[in-house]
């Protein structure tokens, strides 16, 4: 605890209770001393029996030590749950014996009929009182409309949403957008308020038409903008696909990628790097290391949480666009931007997170085009799961793809390897047990390490648009 000043001391009042939940002491520095205080008492000889003589007492102080940092329970005691069950008479009994298995059982331990036990998931959030007062409806900017209240929803928004009035499209949907909505319109006219701005506008409408479909990554490594105010500009360009083969994609509005064969090369591949023990190297052998584990979760009752910045319409107007200010490290035109490796893939290197989201004609390899464009010429139908591809396109290209990641990895650790064997004709097929699906927003990086590495989290930004 100690090693991490993010984590709080845990006392528990019944250390061999599983079910014991603990309080928590909050971590401050001080600059106090460790004193050790001796007292000896040195009795005088008595001369006379009536008369009383106090005892010689003496003290002697060492200084063993300087303290930098204490731990003070402030918090309240949270509830405690037992292992208890109620009877028909309101007499209390311990399950403690049923329900713990403190040596290897046989069958008929699991087979016993048990009252019912279910301990909570999570207690308090916070062991602190705080003050809660009661307002009456809350009032929401003019022309916002509270959801309709179901029997499966039964509790509603606690604030407005702040909407960037993006358009979503099906694959199913029949029409696509043309145009943004007006809202979209406004929103980046009330934003775009210097030359800065206009220009980036400019650059995004000439990449939309040199490319008609871009991800939000491949936008960000070819354009220096903030991204609050790609949120805003985004959906004043383009529309957003949320299924097929376009999914989590940005459309140049008018633009059907379902009635032109030639938009197979803007289709997604999602690729995720697949390991196993039995092929050589675990997830914990990854070069490509997980921003995040299970094993190092903690429950939401620390001191402080750091506050998100807001970002309001002043300061998009004054400081966040791509002049900024001076001193920073990089250069005005490139300070936001970020890497190719974000949305290209190149045989040779690893990629940047573990899961990634590939426009397949950002895949710079040869083999894996040849793949892509077996069909040029025949394409009939654009299926939801393949587009206008062969079938399982999506499958030979992860395979393809996974060797060459096998290969940069035996090239580098090749003890990782010494105990593997091959398959025949040098088709290894790696086992996909990587178990990484992040579905939170991607985090903004300027710089990607693939020494250092993470896990890429889903890019889908449906969050921040409605």
């Amino acid at each position: 605890i100690y090693a991490d000043p993010a984590k709080r001391l845990e006392l528990y009042f019944r250390p061999k209770d599983p079910y014991c939940h603990p309080v928590c002491a909050n971590r401050f520095p001080t600059s106090t001393m460790l004193l050790r205080v001796r007292r000896s008492t040195k009795k005088k000889q008595q001369l006379d029996a009536e008369e009383q003589i106090q005892p010689e007492v003496q003290f002697e102080m060492e200084i063993l030590g300087i303290v930098t940092t204490v731990y003070k329970f402030q918090g309240m005691s949270d509830f405690q749950y037992l292992a208890m069950h109620s009877g028909p008479d309101g007499k209390q009994t311990s399950m403690y014996d049923k329900v713990l298995m403190l040596k290897p059982e046989k069958e008929e331990f699991f087979n016993r009929d048990l009252p019912l036990y279910i301990p909570p998931p999570i207690f308090s959030r916070l062991d602190t009182p705080v003050d809660y007062f009661y307002r009456p409806d809350i009032q929401h900017r003019e022309g916002y409309n509270n959801p309709q209240v179901s029997g499966e929803n039964l509790i509603g928004l606690s604030r407005a949403r702040r909407p960037h009035n993006a358009i979503f499209v099906n694959f199913d949907d029949e029409e696509i957008p043309t145009k943004p909505l007006d809202a979209a319109v406004q929103n980046w006219k009330k934003v775009c308020t210097n030359p800065v701005d206009k220009k980036v506008e400019e650059e995004l409408r000439k990449l939309f038409e040199v490319r008609p479909v871009w991800s939000r990554n491949a936008v960000k490594a070819n354009i220096s903008v903030h991204p609050d105010k790609l949120k805003v500009l985004l959906p004043y360009l383009a529309y957003y696909m949320l299924t097929g083969p376009w999914r989590s994609l940005w459309v140049r509005f008018g633009y059907d990628p379902r009635k032109h064969p030639e938009a197979k090369i803007y289709q997604v591949l999602d690729f995720r790097i697949r390991c196993g023990m039995k092929y050589g190297y675990a997830a914990t052998d990854m070069p490509v290391k997980a921003k995040r584990s299970t094993y190092n979760y903690s429950l939401p009752i620390t001191v402080k949480k750091q506050g998100s910045h807001t970002v309001s319409v002043h300061d998009l107007k004054q400081g966040l666009g791509s002049a900024g200010t001076s001193g920073a490290k990089k250069p005005p035109s490139s300070r936001y931007k970020l890497k190719e490796s974000i949305y290209i893939f190149r045989e040779g290197a690893l990629p940047p997170y573990r899961q990634m989201f590939y426009q397949l004609c950002d895949l710079n390899v040869e083999s894996l085009q040849k793949i892509i464009h077996r069909n040029d010429g025949t394409e009939s139908e654009c299926t939801e799961r393949d587009g206008w591809c062969l079938a399982k396109t999506s499958d030979d290209l992860r395979d393809s793809m996974s060797l060459m990641i096998k290969q940069i990895i035996r090239s580098t650790r090749p003890a990782l390897f010494s105990n593997t064997t091959s398959s025949e004709d040098g088709k290894e097929q790696l086992a996909y047990e990587s178990g990484e699906d992040e579905d939170d927003e991607e985090e903004e990086e300027e710089d990607f390490k693939p020494s250092d590495g993470s896990e890429n989290e889903m890019e889908t930004e449906i969050l921040d648009y409605v």
